[in-house]
Protein backbone atom coordinates (compact mmCIF):
# COMPACT_ATOMS: atom_id res chain seq x y z
CA UNK A 1 0.00 0.00 0.00
CA UNK A 2 1.38 3.41 -0.96
CA UNK A 3 0.93 6.27 1.43
CA UNK A 4 -0.78 9.40 0.22
CA UNK A 5 -3.96 11.36 0.52
CA UNK A 6 -6.62 8.79 1.23
CA UNK A 7 -10.05 9.11 -0.29
CA UNK A 8 -12.74 6.52 0.23
CA UNK A 9 -15.24 5.60 -2.42
CA UNK A 10 -18.02 3.05 -2.80
CA UNK A 11 -18.61 1.34 -6.09
CA UNK A 12 -21.24 -1.21 -7.00
CA UNK A 13 -19.72 -3.76 -9.34
CA UNK A 14 -20.19 -7.46 -10.00
CA UNK A 15 -22.99 -6.68 -12.47
CA UNK A 16 -21.52 -9.13 -14.95
CA UNK A 17 -21.33 -11.80 -12.27
CA UNK A 18 -24.96 -11.73 -11.18
CA UNK A 19 -26.68 -14.98 -12.01
CA UNK A 20 -30.12 -13.82 -13.07
CA UNK A 21 -31.39 -17.25 -14.04
CA UNK A 22 -30.15 -19.16 -11.01
CA UNK A 23 -32.06 -19.56 -7.80
CA UNK A 24 -30.76 -21.22 -4.66
CA UNK A 25 -31.92 -22.02 -1.19
CA UNK A 26 -30.79 -19.69 1.56
CA UNK A 27 -29.17 -22.45 3.59
CA UNK A 28 -27.13 -24.32 0.96
CA UNK A 29 -23.47 -23.60 0.25
CA UNK A 30 -23.08 -22.46 -3.34
CA UNK A 31 -19.28 -22.11 -3.20
CA UNK A 32 -17.93 -25.05 -1.17
CA UNK A 33 -14.33 -24.65 -2.40
CA UNK A 34 -14.24 -20.95 -1.50
CA UNK A 35 -15.84 -21.70 1.88
CA UNK A 36 -13.25 -24.40 2.57
CA UNK A 37 -10.24 -22.27 1.71
CA UNK A 38 -11.72 -19.29 3.55
CA UNK A 39 -11.24 -21.27 6.76
CA UNK A 40 -8.41 -23.63 5.78
CA UNK A 41 -5.45 -21.23 5.55
CA UNK A 42 -6.31 -19.28 8.71
CA UNK A 43 -7.08 -22.41 10.75
CA UNK A 44 -3.89 -24.10 9.49
CA UNK A 45 -1.78 -21.07 10.48
CA UNK A 46 -3.24 -21.15 13.99
CA UNK A 47 -2.69 -24.93 14.31
CA UNK A 48 0.91 -24.68 13.11
CA UNK A 49 1.54 -21.88 15.60
CA UNK A 50 0.04 -23.88 18.50
CA UNK A 51 1.69 -27.21 17.62
CA UNK A 52 5.05 -26.22 16.13
CA UNK A 53 6.99 -26.40 19.39
CA UNK A 54 5.39 -29.78 20.19
CA UNK A 55 6.33 -31.47 16.90
CA UNK A 56 9.37 -29.50 15.77
CA UNK A 57 12.24 -27.70 17.41
CA UNK A 58 12.97 -25.69 14.27
CA UNK A 59 11.18 -22.42 14.89
CA UNK A 60 12.39 -20.91 11.58
CA UNK A 61 10.61 -23.61 9.55
CA UNK A 62 7.45 -23.02 11.57
CA UNK A 63 7.65 -19.26 11.08
CA UNK A 64 8.08 -19.61 7.31
CA UNK A 65 5.12 -22.00 7.16
CA UNK A 66 2.93 -19.64 9.19
CA UNK A 67 3.94 -16.65 7.03
CA UNK A 68 3.05 -18.57 3.86
CA UNK A 69 -0.31 -19.66 5.30
CA UNK A 70 -1.15 -16.14 6.49
CA UNK A 71 -0.20 -14.68 3.09
CA UNK A 72 -2.32 -17.24 1.22
CA UNK A 73 -5.20 -16.53 3.60
CA UNK A 74 -4.94 -12.76 3.13
CA UNK A 75 -4.96 -13.03 -0.66
CA UNK A 76 -7.73 -15.67 -0.78
CA UNK A 77 -10.08 -13.84 1.58
CA UNK A 78 -9.44 -10.42 0.03
CA UNK A 79 -9.81 -11.46 -3.61
CA UNK A 80 -11.92 -14.61 -3.77
CA UNK A 81 -13.97 -15.74 -0.78
CA UNK A 82 -15.30 -12.28 0.11
CA UNK A 83 -16.50 -11.73 -3.45
CA UNK A 84 -18.09 -15.15 -3.82
CA UNK A 85 -19.50 -15.72 -0.34
CA UNK A 86 -20.86 -12.29 0.62
CA UNK A 87 -20.50 -10.15 -2.51
CA UNK A 88 -17.94 -7.75 -1.01
CA UNK A 89 -14.45 -6.73 -2.10
CA UNK A 90 -11.98 -3.99 -1.17
CA UNK A 91 -8.62 -2.76 -2.37
CA UNK A 92 -6.32 0.25 -2.53
CA UNK A 93 -5.46 1.97 -5.79
CA UNK A 94 -3.17 4.87 -6.62
CA UNK A 95 -4.21 7.44 -9.23
CA UNK A 96 -1.96 9.27 -11.70
CA UNK A 97 -1.28 12.03 -9.15
CA UNK A 98 0.06 9.50 -6.65
CA UNK A 99 -2.93 9.78 -4.35
CA UNK A 100 -4.13 6.64 -2.58
CA UNK A 101 -7.80 5.65 -2.83
CA UNK A 102 -9.51 2.94 -0.81
CA UNK A 103 -12.21 1.30 -2.90
CA UNK A 104 -15.01 -0.72 -1.31
CA UNK A 105 -17.15 -2.82 -3.64
CA UNK A 106 -20.47 -4.41 -2.90
CA UNK A 107 -22.67 -6.43 -5.19
CA UNK A 108 -25.87 -4.61 -6.08
CA UNK A 109 -28.81 -5.81 -4.02
CA UNK A 110 -31.60 -7.33 -6.07
CA UNK A 111 -34.76 -9.13 -5.11
CA UNK A 112 -32.90 -12.44 -5.06
CA UNK A 113 -30.58 -13.68 -2.36
CA UNK A 114 -27.05 -13.23 -3.70
CA UNK A 115 -25.33 -15.57 -1.27
CA UNK A 116 -26.55 -18.22 1.11
CA UNK A 117 -27.00 -17.50 4.80
CA UNK A 118 -24.71 -20.43 5.64
CA UNK A 119 -21.88 -18.96 3.57
CA UNK A 120 -22.39 -15.57 5.13
CA UNK A 121 -22.20 -17.04 8.64
CA UNK A 122 -19.06 -19.04 7.77
CA UNK A 123 -17.45 -15.96 6.23
CA UNK A 124 -18.09 -13.57 9.13
CA UNK A 125 -17.37 -16.15 11.82
CA UNK A 126 -13.96 -16.97 10.34
CA UNK A 127 -13.24 -13.31 9.68
CA UNK A 128 -13.95 -12.22 13.27
CA UNK A 129 -12.78 -15.16 15.41
CA UNK A 130 -9.29 -15.63 13.94
CA UNK A 131 -8.01 -12.05 14.46
CA UNK A 132 -9.25 -12.27 18.07
CA UNK A 133 -7.20 -15.45 18.53
CA UNK A 134 -4.09 -13.75 17.12
CA UNK A 135 -4.59 -10.86 19.55
CA UNK A 136 -4.77 -13.40 22.40
CA UNK A 137 -1.56 -15.00 21.09
CA UNK A 138 0.10 -11.59 20.98
CA UNK A 139 -0.66 -10.92 24.64
CA UNK A 140 0.39 -14.43 25.65
CA UNK A 141 3.78 -14.09 23.90
CA UNK A 142 4.39 -10.75 25.61
CA UNK A 143 3.44 -12.03 29.07
CA UNK A 144 5.44 -15.25 28.67
CA UNK A 145 8.46 -13.36 27.22
CA UNK A 146 8.52 -15.49 24.05
CA UNK A 147 10.09 -12.64 22.11
CA UNK A 148 10.94 -14.74 19.04
CA UNK A 149 7.22 -15.21 18.33
CA UNK A 150 6.24 -11.54 18.64
CA UNK A 151 6.84 -10.64 14.95
CA UNK A 152 4.83 -13.70 13.91
CA UNK A 153 1.77 -12.93 16.01
CA UNK A 154 1.94 -9.26 15.03
CA UNK A 155 1.87 -10.34 11.38
CA UNK A 156 -1.17 -12.52 12.11
CA UNK A 157 -2.97 -9.61 13.79
CA UNK A 158 -2.10 -7.17 10.99
CA UNK A 159 -2.98 -9.38 8.00
CA UNK A 160 -6.20 -10.80 9.40
CA UNK A 161 -7.15 -7.52 11.06
CA UNK A 162 -6.72 -5.69 7.73
CA UNK A 163 -9.17 -8.05 6.02
CA UNK A 164 -11.63 -7.67 8.89
CA UNK A 165 -11.37 -3.87 8.74
CA UNK A 166 -11.77 -3.81 4.95
CA UNK A 167 -14.85 -6.02 4.94
CA UNK A 168 -16.50 -4.18 7.81
CA UNK A 169 -16.02 -0.98 5.80
CA UNK A 170 -17.56 -2.71 2.77
CA UNK A 171 -20.50 -3.89 4.84
CA UNK A 172 -21.31 -0.59 6.57
CA UNK A 173 -20.36 1.61 3.60
CA UNK A 174 -16.96 2.98 2.66
CA UNK A 175 -17.80 6.53 3.62
CA UNK A 176 -19.07 5.59 7.06
CA UNK A 177 -16.44 6.10 9.72
CA UNK A 178 -16.15 3.15 12.09
CA UNK A 179 -15.65 5.62 14.92
CA UNK A 180 -18.90 7.37 14.01
CA UNK A 181 -20.66 4.02 13.70
CA UNK A 182 -19.51 2.99 17.20
CA UNK A 183 -20.49 6.37 18.63
CA UNK A 184 -23.94 6.14 17.04
CA UNK A 185 -24.40 2.60 18.35
CA UNK A 186 -23.48 3.47 21.94
CA UNK A 187 -25.56 6.63 21.72
CA UNK A 188 -28.59 4.60 20.67
CA UNK A 189 -28.00 2.10 23.49
CA UNK A 190 -27.73 4.92 26.05
CA UNK A 191 -30.94 6.49 24.73
CA UNK A 192 -32.81 3.16 24.96
CA UNK A 193 -31.67 2.61 28.55
CA UNK A 194 -32.64 6.17 29.53
CA UNK A 195 -36.09 5.84 27.99
CA UNK A 196 -36.69 2.44 29.62
CA UNK A 197 -35.76 3.85 33.05
CA UNK A 198 -38.11 6.78 32.57
CA UNK A 199 -40.96 4.40 31.66
CA UNK A 200 -40.31 2.30 34.78
CA UNK A 201 -40.45 5.38 37.03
Amino acid sequence: MIAGDTNDEDVALFDSEEDAGKTSKKTNIKHPVASFFHLFFRAAAILVYLLCEVFSERSIACMVTIILLLSCDFWTVKNISGRLMVGLRWWNQVDDDGRSHWVFESRKKTGKQQGSESESRIFWLGLIVCPILWIVFAFSTLFSFEIKWVPMVVMGVVLQGANLYGYVRCKVGGKTSLKNMATDYFGQQFLKQTLSKEEES
